[in-house]
């Protein structure tokens, strides 16, 4: 069975998107599709990141914390991005987690459940993008909360019945798409295990950037 996370993209005080993302959560499990866990970047207190190499570059990380990301990360196939917007763009924690980290992202599938006054649209572009970057590939269909119609006083989350439409329309991609990029990804471990890993005393000083 496929393991999808549902990642919790904000992690400030008073917060809606715990909210929208145990939504997601709740609906997900009624599927039995699938094994979905809630994983909520505010529980692993990632410093900006702080590796001493690009994590494209290197076989292990030197920081605990980086490590304990990594081994939450690796077994998943699929992800639902749950991000609000700030500034046209998603916040600079759920960035700073992706950052940390590479192959682990590699070749797996993700969707995404915005927010804001906007619905979170842009910033889900701006995802796409990064995600692109990180060899992941992206379904087309988003879901799009708007601050004024499904938040009562822009904080209590009550969604639009048709959401739910939506959002099943987005775990159905998933499922497609995250079953046929196992075959990338068994590909990728084999050549992975196969290579040779630049140390860190051995990266250029444009690698360290």
């Amino acid at each position: 069975m496929l393991k999808v996370a549902i990642i919790v993209g904000s992690t400030r005080p008073q917060r809606v998107g715990r909210d929208v993302a145990e939504w997601v959560y709740k609906l997900a499990q009624k599927r039995g599709d699938a094994e979905y866990e809630l994983v909520d970047i505010k529980d692993f207190n990632l410093p900006l990141f702080d590796e001493p190499a690009s994590p494209a570059m290197v076989s292990e990380y030197r920081n605990e914390h980086t490590k304990v990301w990594s081994q939450k990360i690796t077994p998943f196939d699929a992800f639902v991005f749950v991000t609000p917007e700030y500034n046209h763009g998603p916040s600079g924690a759920l960035k700073n987690a992706l950052d940390f980290l590479y192959r682990e992202w590699n070749h797996k599938v993700a969707g995404f459940v915005g927010y804001g006054s906007a619905g979170g649209v842009r910033s889900v572009e701006v995802l796409r993008l990064v995600c692109a970057e990180l060899k992941m590939a992206t379904v087309r269909n988003q879901v799009a909360l708007n601050l004024m119609t499904d938040f009562e006083n822009f904080t209590k989350f009550k969604p639009q019945s048709f959401h739910e439409e939506k959002l099943s329309a987005v775990l159905d991609d998933i499922q497609e798409w995250a079953g046929a990029m196992k075959s990338l990804r068994i590909e990728g471990e084999e050549e992975l295990s196969s290579s040779d890993f630049q140390d860190d005393s051995s990266i250029g000083e444009a690698s360290l950037q």
